[in-house]
């Protein structure tokens, strides 16, 4: 076993990696950019080596600077992590003939599972059953529309060095096919270096499956059993779950039997995923499940793979890339109780899943009866150069219904305040009754979009414990003089000490709060009933099922909702102008496209808020913006 180890990545999977190898007794080798420079991942390693500036293509792209990093520090193998330079068979080369050990397979099998086309067609030749469609050279935009015809709408376009969701899109009707298709193409370009697509039946009721794949430089392959991934938002994985719900024995021995051919196939070595594409119309069958692409890498999901088979993945890794045999045979693998992960990011589900950035606030908690696998802290902050993901949550139960009690709950305490996250959209995933029965598919978050973002207002217990709290806070004779029912001038009289004021009934006592953007009435009482609280300045924090309000006494001086009440479309976020669609003095109406930005390696559409006129238009094609600039202005149509 090698005894140093650098891990050319970041964030949480960085601080992954370093807790398995620090148990093994190995020295651990951070890479960090400017932007990183305090990040957890480079406090908790052994060592750190600056590689460049923040954005990634200057840092964690730039393989050279990794490999020169591991020279310096005197590391002897590389852990690429997932993402970055994982799936790049260049890098394992140049890794490779640098005298390093790589924790991966090797370039080979890289390659030949890389570009999906070419790995569909090799899974084909090993007798794994793959998805209908076009994977020809012909690229031209008429040849793949006239191959989306025939293969018949709705059809996926993907990008054939793919993956994370990224450079993919599913299209409804011909008329639609061109646009998608340039801006798949753009995706791909920007993210992979590489706009070549294939086209691929859309399966109208899909369920995402994939297995764990384990092999090693001896020849022996298994698997560790499957997950199921089909909660995904516009192809990206919410909540991950193993095992799969509905999933029987018959149909697992021979999923897991054709990924094991597939492995075998590329001759692979380390630990990867086949995914598989299932047509759950008639529940899961082994004759309507189709392989997909394979991702030769860990992947993000795969705590609960760990937490049901009880292995350390990271170690196998390790172990195989020093190599040593698997450390189990397929008949010492078991499932055992059920576990399910969620992605919790910093992000504003109800505008559109916009990524947030800044700092963890003081309140900050994660904690409850979940694993929790973060690259931040209290006090760190989301950077908007890179993925913006706070933490993996993993609940692990006896069965589905303990794992499901457990995340939810421990979702409910999440506070990050002042940073926006996507707790209370998750624990609303989790609540569904559809969820609950295991029948969702990867259409579902789409499907039931408005539902699940519209944000939640507040409970009255949370407003009745934030008043009492307000109350108190006050102080002495302020605080006395509320409860007793009189006017605090200080505050321009906010209290109305006799709200549903009664004859020979008790008097209710209540306050006017305010979230900054709507008022409301909470009681005052003689506590707060358990709501997570926290004086703020001179308001109250308090945080219930996911979400987090700050209130202050009476109405709201103003609103934090800035832009679209008066047609002003600003910049969610730093990023690049892809595309403008419309000129000024353009008529346009409520929800058409207005232009794309690119942000955090995904495009994001920006529309407009009402029928009106472009009245103004500042962005322009290829432009570098920050946030909250002034991109365009609609002027309302009139009534």
């Amino acid at each position: 076993m090698f005894s140093s180890l650098l891990i050319a990545n970041r964030g949480e999977i960085a601080c992954r990696i370093i807790r398995t190898a620090r148990a093994m007794g190995i020295r651990t080798v951070a890479v960090y950019s400017d932007a990183d420079a305090r990040a957890l991942h480079v406090r908790q390693a052994d060592e750190a080596v600056h590689i460049g500036p923040s954005p990634a293509r200057e840092s964690y792209l730039v393989g050279e600077r990794i490999i020169a990093a591991a020279k310096v520090s005197g590391a002897e193998a590389i852990h690429p992590g997932y993402g970055f330079l994982s799936e790049n068979a260049d890098f394992a080369e140049a890794v490779i003939a640098a005298g390093l050990i790589w924790v991966g397979p090797d370039p080979a099998s890289i390659r030949a599972m890389g570009l999906k086309d070419a790995a569909k067609k090799l899974m084909q030749a090993a007798g794994v059953p793959v998805t209908p469609g076009y994977m020809g050279d012909d690229q031209s935009e008429a040849r793949l529309q006239a191959e989306a015809d025939a293969i018949g709408y709705p059809v996926l376009i993907k990008a054939v060095a793919g993956g994370g969701g990224k450079g993919m899109r599913r299209v409804d009707s011909a008329a639609d096919f061109a646009d998608a298709l340039a801006s798949c193409r753009r995706e791909a370009a920007a993210s992979f270096g590489n706009d070549t697509v294939l086209i691929e039946k859309y399966v109208l009721s899909p369920r995402h499956i994939e297995v764990q794949v384990f092999g090693d430089a001896h020849g022996n392959v298994v698997h560790l059993f499957e997950r199921d991934c089909s909660l995904q938002r516009r192809h990206q994985k919410v909540i991950e779950e193993a095992p799969a719900p509905g999933m029987d024995e018959a149909t697992r021995e021979a999923i897991c039997a054709a990924a094991v051919r597939a492995a075998k196939a590329v001759d692979y070595k380390g630990a990867g995923t086949i995914e598989f594409i299932a047509d759950a119309s008639e529940g899961l069958r082994a004759d309507r499940i189709w392989f997909m692409e394979m991702n030769t890498r860990l992947q993000v999901e795969h705590p609960v793979t760990e937490e049901i088979t009880g292995v350390d993945l990271v170690e196998w890794q390790l172990r195989v890339a020093a190599g040593e045999e698997l450390p189990k045979r397929q008949d010492e693998l078991s499932i055992n109780g059920w576990a399910m992960e969620a992605r919790l990011y910093a992000e504003d589900p109800a505008k559109g899943f916009l990524p947030a950035t800044g700092m963890l606030g003081p309140h900050t908690q994660l904690r409850g009866y979940a694993r929790i696998d973060t690259g931040v802290e209290r006090g760190d902050s989301v950077s908007p150069f890179y993925d913006p993901m706070i933490a993996k949550v993993i609940a692990t139960g006896a069965d589905r219904a303990m794992a499901i009690q457990d995340l939810r709950e421990t979702l409910e305490g999440v506070v990050t305040y002042p940073l926006r996250n996507n707790a209370a959209f998750l624990c609303r995933l989790l609540e569904r009754e559809e969820f609950a029965k295991g029948t969702v598919d990867t259409g579902f978050i789409a499907a039931k979009l408005d539902e699940l973002t519209q944000p939640a207002p507040p409970s009255q217990a949370v407003l009745d414990a934030v008043a009492t709290a307000l109350a108190a806070q006050t102080g002495g004779d302020e605080a006395s003089d509320a409860l007793f029912g009189t006017t605090l001038r200080r505050f321009r009289s906010p209290w109305n000490c006799a709200v549903g004021f009664r004859v020979n009934t008790e008097a209710q006592l209540g306050v006017v709060v305010n979230d900054g953007e709507r008022s409301y009435r909470g009681q005052l009482g003689d506590g707060t009933a358990g709501i997570a609280h926290w004086s703020e300045g001179d308001g109250v924090l308090a945080a219930d099922r996911g979400s987090a309000w700050l209130f202050t006494i009476g109405t709201p001086r103003g609103s934090f909702a800035g832009g679209l009440a008066d047609g002003a479309i600003l910049s969610p976020m730093p990023g690049k102008i892809i595309a403008v669609e419309v000129s000024a003095g353009q008529a346009v109406t409520k929800g058409q496209k207005l232009l794309t930005l690119e942000a955090m390696k995904m495009e994001h559409t920006l529309t407009a808020p009402f029928d009106g006129t472009v009245a103004e238009l500042l962005a322009v094609p290829g432009g570098q913006v920050q946030v909250e600039a002034l991109l365009v202005r609609i002027e309302a149509a009139e009534q």
